[in-house]
């Protein structure tokens, strides 16, 4: 099972038996440690994965799961 855990102000924790990590084209980024975190904020110079940048430039964001289906929560 692979689960990804949304980080309060911070990346995306994915881990998992055999998570795999692709590009758009197809390609398998090279991603020895477990668990991964993949950026959130954008502000990465290391993208997809996370360089810690979202607590320097003050990363904020919402971490509630939404309903499939239901409008977004405030």
């Amino acid at each position: 099972m692979t689960t990804i855990k949304v980080l309060q102000n911070g990346p995306y924790q994915v881990e998992g038996d055999a998570v795999a990590l692709v590009d758009a084209s197809g390609a398998k980024y090279a991603a020895a440690m477990q668990p991964l975190y993949l950026c959130r904020c954008g502000a990465s110079k290391n993208k997809p994965f996370c360089d810690g940048t979202h607590a320097k430039i003050g990363f904020k964001a919402a971490e509630s799961a939404q309903p499939a289906g239901g409008p977004p929560r405030d």
